[in-house]
Formats: structure tokens, sequence, C-alpha cells
């Protein structure tokens, strides 16, 4: 009998035992985040600044749900970055099924935004209640990065509580290895720009390979 684990309740614990997840400390494995990023806008830096107020009014009003971290803070860095624009497109919400076929385990669950072109995985992102740190989402963000079908390139994948950002680099190939950036924070000036930054030049990384 095939037993059905659903990936918000998954743990690094879980991951590393049951998918082979290896952290990869070599600096050298993930320097996308921090080379060749590239410029955004006056208008777009004017943008992420109302963002930022945004955050800063919400925080007056708790509780910070998941929904609202991802309407009032995730989609509108998406929406400025371009990439509900051709070629790209978003989709929320997307099922996703991984077999652990030697268990019998089926992990299920639901992404919160997947950045796509050309059916190919982007970016995958993942939103949290506020209360949340990046790294319990972490675990979650990972596994829905291995369902990504194409194994030979890196998965770039993003996980958010509103407040902090944690980028992502996932490899398939033999043991699965995950680096990730430093964290930012929302409220330390200037990261949401560079947050935008790494968004634009991991989403052109890809495509352009």
């Amino acid at each position: 009998m095939v037993k059905t684990v659903q990936a918000q309740n998954i743990d690094m614990r879980y991951a590393i035992d049951n998918f082979g997840i290896r952290f990869n400390r070599d600096e050298n494995f993930f320097r996308e985040w921090q080379e060749n990023l590239p410029e955004i806008t006056d208008l777009q830096k004017q943008q992420l600044d109302q963002v930022r107020e945004g955050y800063f009014n919400l925080l007056e009003y708790p509780p910070m749900l998941e929904g609202v971290v991802k309407m009032a803070i995730l989609d509108p860095i998406l929406f400025i970055g371009g990439f509900f624009l051709n070629p790209f497109y978003v989709k929320s919400e997307q099922p996703i099924d991984i077999a652990i076929e030697d268990k019998n385990i089926l992990v299920r669950g639901r992404i919160d935004s997947l950045v796509l072109k050309d059916q190919f995985w982007v970016m995958v992102i993942e939103s949290k209640k506020f209360a949340f740190s990046t790294e319990e989402g972490l675990a979650q963000l990972l596994v829905y990065m291995l369902a990504n079908p194409n194994k030979d390139k890196p998965t770039y994948g993003m996980v958010t509580t509103g407040g902090s950002f944690l980028f992502v680099k996932l490899i398939q190939t033999n043991l699965p290895q995950y680096a990730t950036s430093r964290l930012f924070g929302i409220r330390n000036s200037g990261d949401l720009y560079e947050i935008l930054q790494i968004l634009k030049h991991l989403t052109q990384l890809i495509i352009s390979d």
C-alpha cells in the first residue's frame, strides 16, 4: 500500500533520509546569487520601496498569514520584475507528486508560485506565514524542486516569510545537492533591490542556457 505524505509536513531530516539531499558547503557551488547581477531601474526601486512600506504597515495589523505574504509582498515583486510578461508565466498552487518508489511513499503538495518559460521550471517560490522561519520552509521547497523534470540542469528556488528571503540552488545529478544564499531581510535598506536583481539573474541564466 502506498503511503501519502504531505510536503508541508516534511522536515530536513525526512528529506535527507528519503531523498538523499545533501547540503553543499563549498562557496563556489552557488555563486550565481552574488555575481553579474543586472541593474534595476529607478522606477523599480521606487516600486520596491512601496512594497517595503506596505510590509511595515502590515506588521501593525497581525496576523500576517501566508496568503497575505503572497498577495502583498511576493506577487508585487514578481510583477515589478516582469515575471508575468512573455516569455514567462506564473502558476499558483501548482500540485506536485513525488514517488519514493522503493519505500512506497508518495509525497504530495502544492507549490505557492512557479515561474515557467515554455514548460521549463525557471524558479520555484514558496511563501510561508510570517511566524515561520525560512529554515522551516526550506525542506518543503527542496522537495518541490526535486519535482522538476529537467534534472540535468540546476533548479533555483526562493523561500520567503515576507520579512526574510532565502535563495536556493539544487543540482540533481547523482545525489541531490543544494546550497543557499545569505538571508535577506526586508528591514535591511537595499535588500529588496538585491532580491529582485538575483531573481532576474537566476531566471536569465536558465532560459539562456
